[in-house]
């Protein structure tokens, strides 16, 4: 990379990138796939529940996207503890304002054991079709009525979205 300075030492440009850098002004027009924009949400917030009901489990985040053919590359990921008898489980959904977009069930304990955390992770490549602000947020169940804890122990969950020209 040239760089070019003056009698006064500042400087005046920058004639190249070094080898192998491409600028996203250097691609072509109409190519997909350039990540635009990057939302982050995360909760160390225990969010303890019986319910076979969906809750909200503390993670959302806001992202409007620039074009109605952009996707949304959403991921969530979050450690859970089933407590119970044999055969509890939880269970997680994904939702794009209130629609479920993306689901995991079953999650946690075939046995008797009490107390068995787990790392959850979702991911969905949304095409939500629209430059409205969307809501992603996750929500979580019991599949027994047994107690369940999402974002067990203080521990972090998170859910992440990029938006990716269409």
């Amino acid at each position: 990379m040239a760089i070019i300075t003056l009698n006064n030492n500042s400087l005046s440009s920058v004639t190249s990138l070094p080898n192998g850098i491409v600028s996203s002004d250097a691609l072509a027009s109409g190519v997909g796939g350039k990540v635009l924009q990057v939302v982050s949400g995360a909760t160390n917030s225990q969010v303890v529940t019986t319910s076979t009901s969906l809750v909200d489990i503390n993670l959302s985040l806001n992202i409007t996207p620039s074009s109605t053919s952009n996707k949304i590359f959403v991921i969530y990921t979050g450690n859970n503890e089933t407590n119970g008898t044999t055969g509890n489980r939880l269970n997680l959904v994904m939702l794009r304002d209130s629609t479920q977009i993306c689901d995991s069930t079953g999650i946690g304990s075939i046995g008797s054991e009490n107390g068995i955390v787990t790392s959850a992770s979702l991911s969905l490549l949304d095409s939500p079709n629209t430059t409205s602000q969307i809501t992603y947020k996750m929500q979580g169940a019991s599949n027994d009525g047994t107690v369940m804890v999402f974002n067990h122990a203080s521990d972090v969950g998170t859910i992440t979205a990029y938006e990716i020209a269409g």
